[in-house]
């Protein structure tokens, strides 16, 4: 693969928020301040990061204007993952499309799984695998062995967010996490996003193990990628972007194979070349 010698490393998770901004009714969480793409592109900068995927949060449901704004203002810099309609027609996923949205975001934490190998879902799921989306999904871990096969016929890429939040860390005594593992292998394009993993309780030692778990299940390190999960909603008192970038050179030693986490992968998958 040939990657734009500009590409310096991507950060494939963080989120903007104005606490002004209109929320959805019901919502799990509320910013009290600002997380602004300015404050995050200077974390990044300092980094030595040069791109970065913008995640649409919860809290705004399916208004994604706020990341639509700062792809306007970077748009070499700058991919947004949204969060839509299903139902939405193809105008308004092209327009999206257009914005630089390279993916839609299912964000399942709380809510009832859906069958999604029901025609409905597989007609959604085939419309973004069409025009070169991905599908984001955060969600408990050992609940991919069903969602991974149900999205596998759609054609669909799947990134699985958070390490898949295995609480503790992935653990092989745990038949359910047996069953991630093994649907992974079988799974023809499935990825995993290294971040976070204080959102799943996961001490370093435990990622480290984890992310040997994912890297055989993957078979190797070409479907990983990293997001620095800033600003860390709810965690801002335990971790900050240059501690999170520094748990990722430890988590990752080898030069190559982080390379290949920060700039290879990410590049390709959320259309920087």
């Amino acid at each position: 693969m040939t990657t734009s010698a500009l590409i310096t490393g991507i950060d494939a998770h963080a989120h903007i928020f104005d606490p002004d901004a209109p929320m959805v009714p019901g919502r799990r969480y509320s910013p009290t301040y600002v997380a602004s793409v300015t404050a995050w592109l200077t974390h990044m900068e300092t980094a030595k990061i040069s791109h970065g995927v913008l995640i649409q949060p919860s809290f705004y449901g399916i208004d994604n204007g706020l990341i639509a704004e700062a792809l306007a203002e970077y748009p070499q810099r700058l991919r947004g993952i949204a969060v839509v309609d299903p139902t939405l027609t193809d105008a308004a996923l092209e327009k999206l499309d257009a914005q630089g949205f390279v993916g839609a975001r299912l964000n399942l934490v709380g809510k009832e799984l859906e069958d999604y190998s029901n025609a409905a879902w597989q007609r959604f799921f085939r419309r973004l695998a069409e025009i070169g989306w991905q599908v984001e999904i955060q969600r408990a871990f050992e609940d991919f062995a069903s969602i991974l096969p149900a999205i596998a016929p759609s054609g669909c890429p799947v990134m699985i967010d958070h390490f898949g939040l295995p609480k503790g860390g992935i653990d092989l005594a745990n038949p359910a996490h047996v069953a991630v593992l093994d649907a992974l292998r079988a799974a023809p394009d499935a990825w995993v996003k290294l971040s976070a993993p204080y959102r799943s309780s996961q001490t370093a030692v435990q990622a480290a193990a984890s992310l040997v778990h994912l890297r055989n299940a993957l078979g190797g390190m070409d479907r990983f990628v990293w997001g620095s999960d800033w600003p860390h909603t709810q965690h801002e008192t335990a971790t900050n972007y240059a501690e999170q970038v520094e748990r990722l050179t430890t988590l990752v030693s080898h030069p190559a194979d982080r390379h290949r986490i920060l700039v290879d992968n990410p590049a390709a998958l959320f259309r920087f070349t």
